[in-house]
């Protein structure tokens, strides 16, 4: 196989498991997600409510939701064309702009939430069990049995409390809506759960199952993730050349020179954050040769016409934490008005898998070029998942240039095998793998 042939890389959160929990209003379903979340005590698990789904109201509808007189506890209140739809954008690793419902106003809210990169994500809402194509796409399925009089305290007290309602309004609302329709529609989906969960947060030992089934199935899809890493690296022969999109610094005395400085372990810090700046000046410098240019005719102080070039649209960047922080001097020094957005990924120290911690980007990233700044290429896992990130918010892939100090053979060759467009810069490529060193030594620890 060509190393350049593109090959479909799927993120860790990809295929994300989804759970939905569903009961009668005021059985706990909220506290039960919250449970489970606290149990898994993961960064990458959320919760997701269906009462963001709720669709908006006509002025008529509205009038009647003021007057607690509107059903917002039948099927027909929540919109479940969109919210299948963000279900499978999230399945499938793409980010989700999900509704934001204001129960005080009875409107959907303008802003929306972004979900993107979660393991695990809880569907939690009465109906989260009722629509066949939100059946198909969960993972596992809990319905909470709870007293109909504790049902009923707990909705008293959170619609009087959080959603501005009176106390003669709420029970009017329980007793034309939400009891009728809890028998209809509510009471039906049991038949579709994998587990009953009496008693919602008490219930310990349901709770205990449910953690232990989602740990086996996060293990299952990490093995995989790592397993399909691996493959990248086959059917390459050995003295095979590295594709064209890599581009490595022309050789000269003076680059050898600094290479000699830098991996010097006797070198000292200032002289090797010097010699580390020079380098990456000269590393943006080349990767902006791979950005768009216009031709520009310009008049000299002389009263001459010069036909030169001028940068199409603004500069982007992203620095992959820590490390990329190393080459924000040549960054500046080159493109002193480049929008700077982060990505902090980190692998797991037990099964070395990449993890994405953060992600602040520019909101125009996907409109320009962009420079991924990691001065290190060791596996290419954390390289894959970036420029993934990227793709997910609209980048493309030729507008991407990753720019880097030292890459490994393996690690430039998964690159390239996934991502054939993106241009690589880089300054000395190395054939054996090396843990990164680079930003200790450049930022003394």
């Amino acid at each position: 196989m060509s190393p350049t042939a593109p090959v479909h890389y799927s993120p860790p959160w990809a295929n994300t498991h989804i759970i939905g929990i569903a009961g009668s209003s005021g059985s706990g379903k909220t506290s039960l997600a919250v449970k489970i979340v606290a149990a898994l005590n993961l960064p990458w698990v959320v919760i997701l409510s269906m009462d963001s789904f709720y669709k908006t109201l006509t002025p008529e509808q509205s009038k009647l939701a003021f007057a607690n007189e509107y059903d917002f506890d039948a099927p027909s209140s929540i919109d479940f064309d969109i919210l299948v739809e963000k279900l499978r954008d999230l399945k499938q690793g793409r980010k989700a702009e999900i509704p934001v419902y204001s129960f005080e106003k009875h409107q959907r809210q303008p802003q929306t939430t972004t979900i993107y990169s979660c393991h695990v994500l809880v569907l939690e809402g009465i109906f989260a069990l009722y629509d066949q194509r939100v059946l198909d796409l969960l993972d596992m399925k809990i319905y909470v049995d709870t007293d109909a009089d504790v049902c009923l305290a707990r909705r008293l007290a959170r619609d009087i409390k959080y959603r501005g309602r009176e106390l003669q309004g709420a029970i009017k609302q329980w007793m034309t809506f939400v009891k009728p329709n809890y028998e209809l529609y509510v009471e039906p989906q049991q038949r579709n759960a994998d587990i009953m969960v009496p008693r919602g947060i008490e219930n310990t030992t349901a709770i205990q199952m449910i953690v232990r089934h989602i740990q086996r199935a996060l293990l299952k899809k990490s093995d995989e993730h790592i397993a399909s890493l691996r493959k990248l690296n086959q059917g390459f022969e050995a003295e095979e050349p590295l594709a064209p999109n890599i581009k490595v610094l022309k050789e000269s005395n003076q680059l050898t020179g600094m290479h000699t400085i830098l991996h010097n372990r006797d070198t000292p810090r200032e002289e090797f954050v010097f010699y580390f700046d020079r380098i990456s000046t000269l590393l943006i410098e080349r990767a902006m040769d791979h950005l768009d240019h216009d031709c520009k005719e310009v008049e000299t102080p002389q009263g001459l016409m010069y036909k030169g070039f001028t940068l199409r649209g603004e500069v982007n960047a992203v620095v992959v934490l820590r490390s990329g922080g190393t080459l924000e001097v040549g960054l500046k020094r080159v493109v002193p008005d480049a929008k700077i957005g982060r990505i902090l990924i980190q692998s797991n120290a037990r099964t070395g898998e990449p993890e994405l911690h953060y992600l602040k980007l520019p909101p125009t990233l996907h409109q320009h070029s962009v420079l991924v700044l990691d001065p290190q290429i060791a596996s290419g896992a954390a390289a894959l998942m970036t420029i993934t990130v990227l793709k997910d918010h609209g980048v493309k892939e030729e507008n991407i240039v990753f720019v880097t100090y030292l890459g490994s053979v393996a690690g430039l060759r998964r690159m390239s095998k996934v991502f054939p467009k993106v241009r690589i810069v880089i300054g000395r490529i190395q054939d054996a793998f090396e843990q990164r060193w680079i930003d200790e030594r450049y930022f003394g620890s």
